[in-house]
């Protein structure tokens, strides 16, 4: 049976039975046009009878088939069947009103054909602006209306222009009543469209902005669980491109937002100063003027009377932007300065605030000035010369400190709006005008006792010196004297980190003045000879302020190479006795060191000095401490903690290195280590040999911890940088790892070897590395001296594979979760699970170029959790601690979305979990909950009866922090649905009476809160 037939078919089951139209016959229709058997002309006539029968529901159906097909097959179409179509469609228009909406969708169809002759378009809307009345329709049929209508307007734009004024009274009459959200979205983008793309509003342009406007403010809140998903703001950024796209509705929108802004309702008032700002962008002087006075009185009383911070920052925000509007008009020059006099009422009605002996209204009036002052430079100029001088003049009249910090509060607001233009092309800058009564101001600011006016008098400092060319010479020494003296002898730590920040941010702008004073002052300082002379004059403080200021001010290249040499300085006084042998000392200066690595991780040639300069000195110093062995004072540098403030230094020094300068140092740090080449280092007069992979007791042990150094090296190195002797100094790596006793060494060994099995290219010699790795683990993991050290290489391993995906961790996986049955080793391991989720940025962080794929740790749980939940049910009972707290781990560094989805599963055992005795399961369970009761309450509210006893219980937990956990989570259940939660309401209550009395404050703290919720349950309003 051929395309045809078959189509001839469906029409005649369409007579026998023209109430059930189906699907298929649709689609035999739609294949026969698509295959060119019959035109859709055929179709029409084969559909006859039902398109002329007497019955309108049999017409109905008859049209409908036909529009089915259309919009399946319109772009196959003719110009010719297009036009006899269209007229047809058209002439349908005026039949009963049951038929209309199926004709409207054959129309749709059509509105989208290519072939669509010239005219047809206008035709079309003419029919359905004098036939149908559109808003009696049902909402898909005005939604169809629409289509047709956008439709044409992307197609046939210059046609729909011809109209003239006609189409756009054509559509204020389809759109006029319109209610439902989902037709206003595409009715606002018509309205938008015909405004934007030029269509004529001849004298109707009232009439379009009334259709609008009536929208205007929207209130429409969707329905719970509403399937279309418009949302208010949706229409309301819709309604607001309308009402703001032409210059030509502000003699209507203005009266109208000032109308809403003088309103009680507050949605109102933040939609219409939102409607404001984006309305001054397209305004020019004509449309502004006549209402700028009444725009001023209504902005001014939201900011002096409003009780709302949103509604005082729109505010103020639409001030800045009819400021702006104001200064982008060109005048010309019998023009009036519509800016000038604008400016002039806002400095007449907030000036004088600023000089009121009780200073209420200061800040209103600030922030309306500042605002201003906002819009645009002239501006700034035209209110800082006025506001300036009078707040310098304010200054001295008051004696109050609490006094001089607000002017002060506020000046300092106008010299951070200079920062928003760019350098002045002329020296007009009214800040030059009060030049020495301002800083005389803020310098005797700073001088005051008062610690929050010292904080803002230096943040007044740092601006007046950021601006070029505003200080003196001498302001600038003054200014940094200052800086010294906060920073030395400030008692409130506050200010000290202030200064310091002051300086490091100036230190650019000033560097010769900051090295003068600063830099070889502290350096002074620091540079002493005897132990003695250290004792009596450096007070460790001071010394801990020394250190941080030096790289607080290494912001400026030439300041970098002072401080990185005085800093390393100290290491080496360190090492040789010269200074006593305090290991927090070494901590603050690698810490000092590692911050001015950041600070020129900015500038190459900074960062590559920094690099030479800093990581040859820690492996030269660490190279001589090892060798010393009967010096005490320079094991200090060998101690873990200053080894780990070492680590990060070299890290953060090699992290952003270029490949071929990095390989450049690698060639050279590794032989260190492997053949003991000692040339490149400082100082080079060393009394033996370097061999820390050598066997054998001190000093080789002492050696041995400097592979600490490597790691932090070899590991920051991009994953293209060649490591010389790879596979060698692995296999060293290996063998230290799980061979020697000190677990400080054996650690770090691991994590290096772990690390660079991360970077290693996939291929036969990292499968035979991993084959030697493996059998290390087995031997190591038996019975015998060294399980620890193996236990810690098998868990760095498998997050080094973990995270590149590498087959063997599954193997690697399995084996741990057998370990979590061993009686020795069990609690270890599932200690380690912390280590397998968590970030490493050391040696494993996408920071230090590790491979890390994503979404590694939902892998890991989807292939480890099963196991593990099968083991913790067949694990005898004094193991299964071992399981929940491994399970804990795994699920406090799962991903939320996650979690939510395997809760229903796992919720048991985590219930479980708070009944463990272990407390580092009890914590880490209870931090794995409390999202949760906020994110799933419908999961966790089926279990209520035991997450309320478990809390309770544990509120009374011997531990400060499990007892701060339980008291959130139970705050966190007061959120439920209240008939869930209201029975248990008068038990919470009583049981958190006890910890109102708790020794610990912050425990109090928490009782108070979680208790307060539970009272407000089931109280109106809540």
């Amino acid at each position: 049976m051929s395309p045809f037939v078959l189509k001839t078919g469906a029409c005649f089951f369409f007579f026998k039975k023209p109430h059930r139209t189906t699907f298929n016959q649709n689609v035999f229709l739609f294949l026969g046009v698509k295959a060119g058997t019959c035109t859709i002309l055929d179709v029409v006539e084969n559909l006859g009878s039902p398109l002329e029968n007497a019955d309108p529901r049999i017409r109905t159906r008859g049209i409908q088939m036909l529009s089915e097909v259309l919009m399946q097959c319109y772009s196959l179409l003719q110009e010719q069947e297009v036009t006899h179509l269209v007229l047809f469609y058209e002439n349908r228009l005026k039949d009963h009103h049951l038929v209309i909406p199926s004709v409207l969708q054959g129309l749709e169809a059509l509105s989208m054909c290519e072939a669509l002759a010239s005219g047809l378009a206008v035709s079309v809307l003419k029919a359905i602006f004098q036939e149908v009345h559109v808003q009696s329709l049902l909402q898909l049929d005005r939604h169809t209306v629409y289509s047709i209508i956008i439709n044409f307007m992307s197609s046939r734009e210059a046609e729909l222009k011809s109209l003239g004024a006609d189409f756009t009274f054509g559509f204020i009459q389809v759109m006029d009543g319109e209610k439902d959200p989902r037709n206003l979205l595409i009715a606002f983008q018509i309205v938008r469209d015909i405004i934007v793309k030029g269509y004529a509003l001849g004298p109707f342009a009232e009439e379009l902005f009334e259709v609008t406007s009536c929208y205007f403010p929207i209130d429409f809140n969707p329905p719970p669980n509403d399937a279309h998903g418009i949302q208010r703001g949706d229409l309301i950024v819709s309604l607001r491109a309308v009402l703001t796209a032409t210059p030509i509705f502000a003699e209507f929108l203005l009266p109208l937002l000032i109308e809403k802004m003088d309103s009680d309702v507050q949605s109102a008032k933040l939609d219409s100063l939102q409607t404001l700002s984006a309305a001054c962008a397209i305004y020019g002087q004509k449309e502004l003027k006549e209402f700028l006075p009444s725009l001023w009185s209504s902005l001014r009383r939201e900011v002096f009377q409003t009780a709302s911070e949103k509604i005082e920052g729109e505010g103020l925000a639409a001030l800045r932007a009819l400021t702006a509007c104001l200064s982008r008009l060109v005048l010309s020059p019998d023009d009036e300065d519509l800016l000038e006099s604008f400016l002039k009422n806002v400095l007449q009605d907030c000036r004088h605030h600023l000089c009121e002996p009780d200073m209420k209204l200061v800040w209103p009036s600030a922030k309306l000035l500042q605002a201003a002052a906002g819009g645009s430079l002239r501006a700034y100029y035209q209110i800082t010369s006025s506001v300036l001088p009078l707040l310098v003049e304010e200054y001295t009249k008051h004696v109050q400190s609490s006094q001089h910090r607000t002017i002060l509060e506020v000046l300092l607001g106008f010299l951070k709006l200079r920062q928003t233009w760019g350098p002045e092309e002329e020296d007009k800058s009214p800040l030059l005008f009060p030049k020495a009564s301002l800083c005389s101001m803020v310098f005797s600011a700073v001088a005051e006792p008062n610690v929050q006016l010292q904080l803002v008098g230096i943040q007044a400092l740092t601006f007046l010196g950021s601006l070029q060319g505003l200080l003196e010479p001498p302001d600038v020494e003054m200014l940094v004297d200052h800086l010294v003296k906060f920073i030395l002898f400030e008692e409130d730590p506050q200010t000290s980190l202030a200064a310091m920040e002051a300086a490091g941010t100036l230190a650019p702008t000033y560097p010769e003045v900051f090295s003068r004073c600063l830099v070889q002052k502290f350096s002074g300082k620091l540079k002493t000879g005897t132990v003695s002379e250290v004792l009596e004059d450096i007070n460790p403080s001071h010394q801990e302020r020394y250190l941080k200021a030096l790289a607080a001010v290494s912001t400026h290249p030439s300041i970098v190479r002072e401080t990185v040499p005085v800093l390393l300085e100290q290491l080496q006084q360190v090492q040789e006795g010269k200074i006593p042998s305090d290991t927090q000392f070494v901590v603050s200066v690698c810490q000092s060191l590692q911050q001015v690595a950041l600070k020129c991780q900015q500038d190459p040639q900074s960062y590559w000095f920094f690099h030479q300069a800093v990581v040859p000195c820690l492996l030269g110093l660490g190279v001589q401490a090892a060798m010393q062995e009967n010096s005490h004072t320079s094991k200090v540098l060998l101690k873990e903690e200053a080894l780990s403030a070492m680590v990060p230094v070299i890290s953060t020094a090699c992290i952003h290195l270029s490949p071929e300068l990095a390989s450049q140092s690698v060639s050279k740090v590794v032989p260190l280590f492997l053949d003991g080449e000692l040339s490149f280092l400082p100082g080079n007069s060393f009394p033996s040999t370097f061999q820390p992979f050598q066997d054998g007791e001190s000093p080789m042990a002492a050696q041995r911890r400097l592979v600490a150094l490597l790691m932090a090296f070899v590991c920051s190195l991009p994953r293209n940088v060649p490591i010389p002797q790879q596979d060698r100094l692995l296999c060293e790596l290996l063998a230290l790892s799980c061979s020697y006793d000190c677990p400080f060494t054996s650690t770090v060994a691991a994590k290096c070897f772990a690390g660079l099995v991360n970077k290693h290219p996939a291929g036969t010699q990292l499968d035979h590395l991993l084959e030697m790795a493996m059998n290390k683990l087995e031997q190591g993991l038996n019975e015998g001296p060294h399980q620890s050290q193996a236990l810690t290489l098998l868990l760095w391993v498998c997050k080094a594979l973990l995270l590149r995906y590498h087959p063997l961790t599954t193997q690697l996986t399995d084996k741990l979760l057998v370990l979590l049955g061993d009686s020795v080793l069990g609690p270890k391991v599932s200690d380690g699970f912390v280590l397998l989720m968590a970030d490493s940025p050391d040696v494993l962080g996408k920071s230090c170029h590790a491979e890390v794929r994503l979404m590694f740790r939902q892998r890991f749980f989807t292939e480890c959790v099963p196991q593990l939940v099968q083991r913790f049910h067949a694990a005898v009972p004094d193991m299964k601690s071992n399981y929940l707290k491994a399970l804990s781990h795994i699920l406090n560094h799962l991903p939320k979305p996650v979690l939510v989805t395997e809760l229903p599963s796992l919720l048991s055992l985590l219930l479980e979990a708070l009944s463990c005795h272990d407390r580092v399961v009890q914590m880490s369970t209870l931090h794995c909950l409390q999202p949760l009761l906020l994110d799933a309450p419908h999961i966790m509210s089926l279990h209520i009866d035991t997450l309320v006893g478990k809390f309770l219980s544990l509120t009374d937990s011997p531990t400060m922090a499990i007892r701060i956990a339980a008291l959130q989570c139970l705050y966190a259940l007061a959120s439920f649905p209240t008939p869930v939660v209201i029975p248990y309401k008068a038990r919470v209550i009583k049981a958190l009476a006890k910890p109102l009395d708790d020794k610990k404050r912050l425990v109090r703290k928490e009782a108070v809160a979680a208790r307060g919720e539970w009272f407000l349950l089931g109280t109106p309003g809540r």
